[in-house]
């Protein structure tokens, strides 16, 4: 017969931990990562469920990059602080970039939240809960993507100076990771079923300076395209001063690196650039993306700028315009500037309006689209290699090489007409084209 104690001990519930994630890819690794430690430890963990159980913890990994975003995680943090306070969640618990940079704030505004952490107090976090830091999962997580992609982050912080970005603060100085660590973790996602390797850092272009002396994005590359099962590594976040060309021949060395590359340019207005203390100049950037399309000619190029950093003229947007208008980027995405306390950029006057500033960006993306448009109508009756994403009623959701998830076009397929699973590479032809899809059936 079971003692008292006994029988009491098995009616108590574990505690189950949900994990809520906020902001930009590097989030999501760290995400994937806290709830890989958990798993490790024997503890049921769920990513951002709607079944709000009494017994949860809740750990909300916040984004504090831009006044959206933080905004953002302040708004989900009331609301589970506001469940928390009617016993509807057991613990709240913060950590992440908003609570790296204004933890003494939010202790004072939202005091009944259980912790605060920031963006390197894994181990602390996973205390709080009753949870070991475990050394040898080094490499293991719980992807929240689907299994065929995973973002892949190679380095934690930045050491660029640039005037507008608070990102230095929230995660501190460039670490490189190593490549025999990187190329374990990419070992364990592909016999998981992870076919692509998206590669994040705040900078991919200054791996490998702290560790190993030199920039060392090409080797790593290489090593990671002889994992047997990745199919596609795709390159996010470079950077442009300093950019080394020897992945380019990476790039065209091996036929599972994309031809693709993300590298935000922010401006090209000389004054801008300068002020943002971007370290180049427009004649350089503009070399630098003619260098890039001469050395690989089938790439596509992502950029990302800004609209209304302090004092941005008219003149000064009407360059960016016209040279976004020459240039033709594959892809581009725009921001409005955020002013950010403790950057260098808050010292200036933030003297464009948010109506001009939202007037300009608007400007750029309906040019974009025109770009865009014309881009992928040059696809039509053509064939490409297509990764299958989801199912969204009755189509099927894909992407080609030159298409990075979220943020890029997507290739839809009639599931009535093609057959298709999750996760499948496909050879599509193209047989119509929008603004930012591509409309095919399947042949092979």
């Amino acid at each position: 017969m079971k003692t008292k104690e006994a029988r009491i001990g098995a009616t108590i519930k574990k505690p189950r931990v949900n994990v809520v994630t906020l902001g930009c890819s590097k989030n999501i690794h760290d995400s994937e990562v806290l709830m890989g430690q958990l798993k490790g430890n024997q503890m049921e963990v769920v990513h951002e469920s709607s079944n709000i159980q009494a017994n949860d913890i809740v750990v909300i990994n916040t984004c504090g990059f831009i006044d959206n975003a933080k905004q953002e995680s302040i708004d989900t943090i009331l609301q589970f602080s506001e469940l928390k306070d009617q016993g509807k969640v057991n613990k709240v618990i913060v950590t992440g970039c908003l609570s790296e940079r204004y933890k003494p704030e939010l202790q004072s505004e939202i005091p009944n939240i259980d912790d605060y952490f920031g963006t390197n107090d894994l181990p602390d976090l996973l205390a709080s809960i009753g949870a070991d830091y475990r050394h040898e999962l080094l490499g293991e997580r719980l992807l929240t993507t689907p299994s065929h992609f995973a973002y892949f982050k190679i380095a934690e912080g930045c050491n660029r100076p640039c005037s507008f970005c608070a990102i230095p603060l929230m995660r501190g100085k460039h670490i490189s990771k190593s490549i025999d660590e990187l190329v374990k973790e990419a070992k364990f996602l592909a016999a998981n079923g992870t076919k692509e390797l998206i590669l994040i850092a705040q900078d991919l272009t200054y791996y490998g300076l702290d560790i190993y002396g030199k920039r060392n994005l090409s080797d790593l590359l290489r090593h990671l395209s002889d994992v047997d099962g990745i199919e596609w590594i795709r390159l996010q976040y470079a950077y442009p001063s300093g950019f080394p060309m020897d992945i380019l021949d990476a790039m065209n060395e091996r036929s599972n690196i994309c031809n693709y590359l993300d590298m935000p340019l922010q401006h090209i207005s000389d004054p801008m650039l300068r002020s943002m203390r971007r370290g180049t100049t427009k004649q350089k950037q503009i070399d630098l993306v003619n260098a890039i399309r001469d050395k690989v000619p089938d790439i596509a190029l992502r950029t990302t700028l800004i609209c209304g950093y302090p004092g941005e003229t008219e003149q000064d947007f009407a360059e960016m315009l016209g040279w976004v208008e020459e240039t033709r980027f594959d892809r581009l995405g725009c921001f409005t500037y955020s002013h950010e306390e403790k950057t260098h950029a808050y010292s200036l006057d933030d003297n464009v309006p948010d109506e001009v500033k939202q007037e300009r960006m608007d400007a750029i993306m309906e040019v974009q689209q025109g770009i865009s448009y014309d881009i992928n109508q040059s696809k039509v009756d053509k064939e490409f290699k297509v990764l299958v994403d989801r199912v969204d009623g009755d189509y099927f959701i894909g992407r080609t090489e030159y298409d990075s998830p979220e943020v890029d076009n997507e290739v839809i397929l009639d599931a009535k007409a093609n057959y298709a699973r999750i996760g499948d590479f496909v050879q599509v032809k193209v047989e119509r084209a929008e603004d930012f899809d591509l409309y095919g059936h399947i042949i092979r």
